[in-house]
């Protein structure tokens, strides 16, 4: 195996591990919002939801309507975005940080594959 080969995948990895980060954000989001449980599940259910359906449309390999160029790189930025920011909201700061570096060197990975 090469060197490319073994960035490639460890860059696909990461990626991967990210966009399931943001849904775990998300729903961890939602669960913190309210004392009460039932809106406490439905915060969290209502936040996955939707961002598996706008990343179901845009973002996914097998896109409804797939994305490209900077319409893509504008929705990555909404996308994991959206990740930081929940978890931001639900006072995870050192977590958003983490977060951020994260899909900063994923960013710099995919770059670098390119």
């Amino acid at each position: 195996m090469t060197a490319g080969a073994v960035i490639a995948a460890a860059s696909a990895t990461l990626a991967f591990l990210l966009e399931m980060s943001v849904y775990v954000s998300a729903g961890y989001w939602g669960f913190t919002r309210t004392a009460r449980l039932p809106l406490r599940l439905a915060l969290a259910t209502g936040a996955v939801v939707l961002l598996a359906v706008v990343w179901g449309q845009f973002g996914a390999p097998t896109a409804t309507h797939p994305l490209h160029g900077q319409a893509r790189a504008v929705l990555e930025l909404a996308w994991f975005g959206a990740g930081d920011l929940a978890l931001l909201a639900a006072r995870g700061r050192r977590a958003a940080l983490w977060f951020t570096v994260a899909w900063a060197l994923s960013t710099a990975l995919q770059a670098a594959v390119a």
